[in-house]
């Protein structure tokens, strides 16, 4: 659960969201922090042999699918508040390596295969807060310590406001269930206070833990129903340990359970954040990786159209993703003149550039 806020709102304003506008502005980082996570894990997952490392490939796509639900709830909650999403734009997509926005420099993302690198860096990105740490809106240290200015600053004015004139967005503009009705994550309306706070835990518990100090996030494990899931920062954990949490494991425990096998023969060497520029133009790594970036913007323009006033597009951009992870996999069948395996940049591109 996040931080109990219910005692007082006199430190509030020192989180940066002391009115409405100031709301809006954070969701929609939040929308950015969300978007962010992506590429570094849709490039370590598709750098993997799904036959070889079927495993390591199932517990990815878990934590890809919740983000994109972190996202979408990120969405529900800055329309809730009469706020405008935006996921089509050019500063979503600057290139890598990238700090995360209005964090502390030290949350670096960067392109990388799957390995102990990239394990670490996810483990940077989902480090849990620590019971007591302050609410931090801006230069935060943890995704948990921003997502509690968020909790903070809609306390205070729902207290000052009134909750009908902080929850004025137009509810048919929520999306809810959709492709994701059958994920462990929850991705519901939001409609007033309780509602929203219901989205942050979601958020805050799939990423960190349960109360911060568990390594279950309360869902039901989708691949394995007779267990709990565990929290995307445990779960990273497990793959860079080699080993599963079980019943009765904490975070001081550690992993006791079965063992997480990872073979080296079925991760494709990738070159770490790739660039258009590595490669001239017309050369089928080039041709094969601005495709990419073309069906890449054309989903994050269906997410924004899904997020403002149509929510049947959401069902069109998980059909986009399927695109976007077949093109991956032939890109990276590709290898650039050091013999390596080529990657997606990631670029933005350009409404009037795209097909």
């Amino acid at each position: 659960m996040l931080q109990d806020q219910s005692d007082t709102f006199d430190t509030a304003s020192a989180t940066g969201i002391a009115t409405l506008e100031d709301l809006r502005r954070h969701l929609q980082w939040a929308i950015e922090v969300e978007h962010f996570t992506l590429p570094p894990y849709l490039t370590a997952l598709y750098s993997l042999d799904p036959e070889r490392n079927a495993e390591a490939a199932q517990l990815l796509s878990g934590v890809f699918v919740e983000e994109m639900i972190h996202l979408a709830l990120a969405a529900n909650l800055l329309n809730a508040v009469g706020g405008q999403p935006r996921l089509d734009a050019p500063h979503l997509l600057p290139p890598h390596p990238r700090t995360m926005p209005h964090a502390d420099p030290s949350i670096e993302l960067a392109l990388l295969p799957f390995g102990q690198d990239a394990l670490g860096m996810f483990l940077r990105l989902e480090q849990p807060a620590h019971p007591g740490d302050p609410a931090e809106d801006d230069g935060y240290e943890t995704i948990g310590q921003f997502y509690d200015a968020i909790e903070k600053g809609l306390r205070r004015l729902c207290a000052e406001l009134g909750e009908d004139q902080v929850f004025c967005g137009d509810p048919t503009r929520q999306v809810a269930g959709g492709p994701f009705a059958h994920t462990a994550g929850h991705l519901g309306p939001v409609t007033d206070l309780s509602s929203a706070l219901a989205a942050l835990d979601e958020i805050v518990e799939q990423g960190e833990g349960a109360a911060r100090a568990d390594v279950w996030d309360g869902d039901i494990d989708l691949f394995h129903p007779r267990t709990k899931a565990v929290s995307h920062y445990y779960r990273f954990q497990e793959l860079a340990l080699g080993r599963r949490y079980q019943p009765g494991d904490t975070p001081q425990s550690g992993p006791t359970g079965e063992a997480v096998a990872v073979d080296p023969a079925g991760i494709r060497p990738l070159r770490p954040n790739p660039r258009l520029e590595d490669h001239p133009e017309g050369s089928p790594v080039r041709v094969a990786q601005e495709a990419f970036n073309q069906t890449y913007c054309k989903m994050l323009h269906q997410l924004e159209q899904a997020f403002n006033g149509n929510p049947a597009m959401l069902g069109m951009s998980v059909g986009t993703m399927y695109a976007i992870k077949g093109q991956a996999q032939s890109l990276m069948a590709l290898q650039d003149d050091d013999g390596l395996a080529a990657g997606p940049t990631f670029d933005y591109v350009a409404p009037e550039d795209r097909a």
